[in-house]
């Protein structure tokens, strides 16, 4: 697996705002590649799912 493919297509990703972060993992999950998920293999594809989960986890925690 190389972390540098998956760390760029993770950031650029996260450059489309949170809107789009929710809309790519749910696409994702429906094994439904973009542009930029394309060239990924699938161990690839699971990391940048899983980090972009990660990430948008921060933001949909419940506020106390």
């Amino acid at each position: 697996m190389d972390k540098n493919k998956v760390n760029q297509c993770v950031e650029s990703l996260c450059q489309s705002g949170c809107e789009a972060v929710r809309a790519t993992i749910t696409s994702m999950e429906m094994d439904l590649r973009s542009a930029q998920t394309q060239d990924l293999d699938q161990h690839e594809y699971e990391a940048v799912l899983n980090e972009l989960r990660s990430i948008m986890s921060v933001y949909d925690k419940p506020t106390d």
